[in-house]
């Protein structure tokens, strides 16, 4: 039995994190999948050429809005059914799920809206919650196998933000998406670094560009490699790269037995 190593990795602007080292960072870990959000550019104006020249092919769902949103996937391991969008116009529009599968696996990418602009956005963000819900266990009817990664945008518990009791009325850390997560989690998915990690505090994946967050570790954890039960027995390990800086976000990594 081999192993498949994911990655999921909020960029903030793939052409921005290329041009801080992304792809030289690619090259040194050379992982069978990095799973990107954000990425805030339509397909020509990535430098494919790059991935390509490291021996993976490349799939993008970007949004219809210049500069905003986006996802994509690089993989190298053998694929199929790669599918864009979640077949609703409202959020495919804004470029938010790519998903493929690896034998009988579906990886699931997708960037969760931000609603930390305003109650408008917010909106959308709890009407997404409800309707990802719905298309993610919808999917599982057919898929048995299958790991839902990307910027969730959601601290789900204390341990997971810096300062939850002055975030407690912030975007990102309401009582009501933390709710979410709760149930999310409870309708059969596994929180993977939390599986391996149970404890570990301090662990963030996301920091402001105020106030010297990152240096002073003042971090949200809101990217997650979500596992479905049925995965539980190939689980072999979960980490969060804090020290790799293309962006404000840092990769989040998943092994799995396949």
């Amino acid at each position: 039995m081999s192993s498949l190593e994911i990655v999921s990795y909020n960029v903030n602007g793939i052409r921005s994190a290329v041009s801080k080292g992304l792809a030289d960072w690619i090259r040194e870990t050379a992982y069978d999948v990095y799973l990107f959000q954000e990425t805030k550019a339509h397909e020509y104006d990535i430098p494919v050429e790059i991935f390509e020249e490291l021996g993976y092919r490349h799939h993008w769902f970007s949004a219809q809005k210049k500069g905003y949103s986006g996802v994509g996937i690089l993989v190298k391991t053998a694929h199929s059914e790669v599918v864009k969008g979640m077949g609703n116009a409202r959020y495919d529009a804004e470029g938010r799920v790519i998903r493929m599968d690896i034998g009988d696996i579906t990886i699931v990418n997708s960037y969760f809206p931000s609603g930390s602009s305003g109650d408008e956005r917010q909106s959308v963000k709890m009407d997404y919650l409800r309707d990802f819900h719905q298309y993610i266990h919808e999917l599982m009817e057919t898929k048995k196998k299958v790991i839902v990664s990307g910027d969730y945008n959601i601290c789900h518990q204390a341990i997971d933000i810096h300062d939850p009791v002055s975030n407690k009325n912030s975007s990102g850390f309401l009582p009501e998406e933390r709710e979410w997560m709760s149930t999310y989690f409870n309708s059969g998915f596994i929180d993977t670094f939390r599986f391996f990690n149970p404890e570990m505090k301090a662990a963030y994946s996301w920091w402001s560009f105020r106030a010297n967050a990152r240096n002073n570790n003042k971090g949200w954890r809101i990217d997650y490699h979500a596992a479905s039960e049925s995965l539980r027995p190939q689980l072999e390990d979960a980490a969060i790269f804090m020290d790799v800086k293309h962006s404000d976000h840092c990769p989040i990594y998943l092994k799995i037995k396949v």
